[in-house]
């Protein structure tokens, strides 16, 4: 009879498997109390909810217009925060829906979901894939806000940790807004506000189901399903979405059938206009003004935009084919009120009212006459257009005339070369290039006698800079672009205007006034003309390379260059004729709300009136090209119909003025006939008689590459 077994003599593979499950069950358990202490030490290290909704995604900055508008938005997130109950049912539904259907269940990972992501891996382990679709809104949140988007094993389980406490502190509302306030939905934006008013134009607490619908698709593939790049695959999305919504009974089947994503209005693309290059000049500035690199800022500038889009049309309607064109004004007290730094943002980025370096021509002889004001000549001081020679350098006057006797006023008016030379040997070329630093010229300045017709490369902000401190009676001008920066409602920077430097006696800036008006009144700059007072300059190089203007009415000081950006010849530009015409077309606009403002000095006339063949004294375009009124060369010369500038395009005449309120001393035609023993022609419109043989142009010099004015020793090249 055989003997029963004993306990001992069990099978080993069961007694091997006994232990084996209690060492699984042991470490089972040492695992889910080391993953509870983990998650409670997590839970006791998370920050507060108040201080989560405040961590940034990336420093966002609104750069705000004078009246508030915001004109550019930068950084990876703009919207605002929306709590909660502001977010609407349908986002928050629709996010839910397609996101995390077991969101309001789980812990914070969803076991379900990792089994089906696990299963579907297995499935597809030989298309290299890896394990997708099983994070939680939870996770989504933890990593968004604390880890980074690298795919390993270590970051899967940090993030599981964190959504494990994180569903210990918060509540699921809590969790649900801080996901759609900060998840990414691509174009740069970071919450559903951001993304609403990325893709329609409006807030996120607006969404229309079909809108809500779209966002919540970006999610899985901001940019596959963005609406801007892919539309097809954006309604695509978009109606899987919905489904999925009517599947878990968060929409009925007829507000399923209703929604129509294909009718979405998506908002236009923000247009990169001429208000770019105000903000690209403006903005580096921050690193000096402020120290503050996390918190999303608002920018507070002094950008008119009325003015902006009237500086804008000017530089388009008025710049020569081919040509370029800056401009820039600058209010009263440095606020720069209007920048465009071409014709085309989009075309050319590069700032020609800021970075761009070129001759002034004869606007340069601002820094002359004002250093012989100030070394105590006054505008009617008798000097004399005579040849001059200086260390082997003889400036001529456009015409190749000279003139006598006259006062600084109409030299200063019709831009002679000649006197400019002698006051600048008179006063010291040094003592010039110091009054063109101290006006604010930050480019070198040439101490040559030729420096006086303008041979140094500047700025036309620093131009703009030194007409505006004249207007401002001596006293300096700080051109400024920014007024204050916000973060958070809190005021980081406030600009302080400076008006305590001066750099000229208000005596001296007075009488520089009172030339600069004659200039435009009846000189070189009538094309600037208003219908209120103006002062101002034109400038012309050698060649018809660069045309300048810069003056101010009303408190506005206003600069216009335009040339071509690699210098070669512009046919018929000059100073008086386009960068004038947009000086008026665009200060016209600026100047429309503001009142009528009358110089200290008044207006008075030069000793000559332009007379009817002004060429015998201006001399024609050193180009030697005749121009049509748009600046297009032609082959004859059309009639003349109209008065010109000194820069040789032609513009309408000045509008007569009554009999009864002519000044006394106005010189007629009739006087000028007389005086010049000139025999009236018969027809009201003559052709203009031959020039003496004195007053006959210069032979032209062969054009020379160099967009400098042409210096050489016995002879210089006129600039006007």
């Amino acid at each position: 009879m055989p003997r029963p077994k004993s306990p001992r003599t069990r099978p080993t593979w069961r007694r091997r498997f006994a232990l084996a499950l209690k060492i699984f069950v042991g470490l089972g358990v040492l695992a889910l109390i080391g993953l509870v202490i983990a998650v409670y030490v997590a839970r006791a290290q998370l920050p507060s909810f108040d201080e989560l909704k405040s961590s940034p995604n990336g420093q966002m900055i609104r750069v705000h217009a004078a009246d508030g508008t915001v004109i550019v938005s930068l950084g990876p997130s703009y919207g605002e925060w929306l709590s909660f109950d502001q977010i609407p049912t349908v986002m928050r539904d629709a996010m839910v829906a397609v996101e995390d259907r077991r969101f309001r269940s789980h812990i914070g990972i969803d076991p379900i979901g990792l089994a089906r992501s696990a299963k579907l891996a297995i499935e597809r382990r030989g298309e290299g894939r890896r394990l997708q679709g099983a994070s939680t809104i939870t996770q989504q949140v933890a990593r968004t806000i604390f880890l980074s988007n690298k795919y390993d094993v270590g970051r899967k389980a940090r993030e599981a940790i964190l959504a494990l406490a994180m569903e210990r502190k918060f509540s699921k509302d809590q969790i649900l807004e801080l996901y759609l306030n900060k998840v990414y939905f691509g174009g740069g934006a970071y919450g559903i506000d951001a993304a609403s008013r990325r893709f329609f134009g409006h807030g996120a607490e607006a969404l229309s189901l079909s809108e809500a619908a779209v966002v919540a698709g970006l999610v899985k593939a901001p940019s596959r399903y963005s609406p801007t790049a892919d539309a097809e695959a954006a309604v695509g999305r978009a109606g899987v979405v919905i489904r999925l919504m009517q599947e878990t009974g968060k929409i009925t089947a007829a507000q399923a059938a209703a929604a129509n994503p294909t009718g979405v209005a998506l908002a236009p693309a923000p247009r990169q206009n001429s208000v770019r290059y105000f903000t690209d000049w403006a903005l580096p500035q921050l690193e000096t003004l402020i120290d503050e690199t996390t918190r999303p800022l608002d920018v507070w500038t002094t950008l008119d935009l009325n003015m902006q889009r009237a500086a804008d049309a000017a530089v388009r309607a008025n710049a020569p084919k081919n040509a370029q064109g800056a401009l820039v004004t600058i209010d009263r007290d440095g606020a720069i009120r209007a920048m465009v730094g071409g014709t085309d943002y989009v075309s050319s980025n590069y700032n020609r009212a800021t970075q761009a370096v070129r001759q002034p021509g004869s606007a340069w002889k601002l820094f002359v006459y004002l250093a012989a004001l100030e070394a105590g000549h006054k505008v009617e001081d008798k000097v004399v257009d005579a040849p001059i020679t200086i260390n082997g350098w003889s400036p001529r006057n456009a015409s190749g005339a000279n003139r006598g006797e006259m006062t600084l006023r109409t030299a200063f008016a019709y831009s002679v070369n000649t006197v400019a030379a002698r006051l600048g040997q008179e006063v010291g070329f040094g003592t010039v290039a110091d009054m063109a630093r101290r006006f604010g010229i930050t480019t070198p300045v040439d101490t040559r006698p030729a420096m006086v017709l303008g041979t140094s490369d500047v700025r036309l902000l620093d131009m703009t800079r030194a007409f505006a401190s004249v207007a401002n009676q001596g006293v300096a001008i700080i051109p400024y672009g920014i007024t204050k920066v916000t973060a958070q409602g809190e005021t980081i920077y406030a600009q302080a205007v400076d008006r305590s430097q001066v750099l000229v006696a208000p005596y001296v800036a007075q009488q520089m006034t009172d030339l600069l008006q004659t200039a435009v009144n009846t000189g070189t700059g009538r094309a600037a003309q208003i219908g209120r007072p103006v002062a101002g300059k034109t400038g012309t190089t050698s060649s018809n390379k660069d045309g300048w203007f810069v003056g101010f009415s009303s408190g506005l000081t206003t600069g216009v260059w335009m040339g071509r950006d690699d210098a070669k010849v512009v046919p018929g530009l000059q100073g008086g004729t386009a960068p004038a015409r947009a000086f008026a077309t665009f200060m016209k606009t600026a100047v429309a709300n503001r009142p009528v403002e009358e110089f200290d000095t008044k207006v008075t006339l030069p000793e000559w009136a332009l007379e009817p063949d002004e060429e015998s004294y201006f001399g024609q375009p050193d180009n030697g090209v005749y121009v049509d009124a748009d600046g297009n060369p032609i082959d004859q010369p059309a009639p003349p119909a109209e008065d010109s500038t000194d820069d040789g395009d032609r513009v309408a005449p000045p509008a007569p003025v009554p009999q009864s309120e002519q000044n006394p001393e106005q010189l007629d035609q009739d006087w000028i006939d007389r005086v010049l023993d000139r025999t009236p022609a018969p027809a009201p419109r003559p052709t203009p008689t031959p020039r003496p043989a004195a007053m006959s142009a210069p032979p032209r010099v062969p054009e020379q590459p160099s967009d400098r004015v042409l210096i050489r020793p016995q002879e210089a090249r006129p600039t006007q």
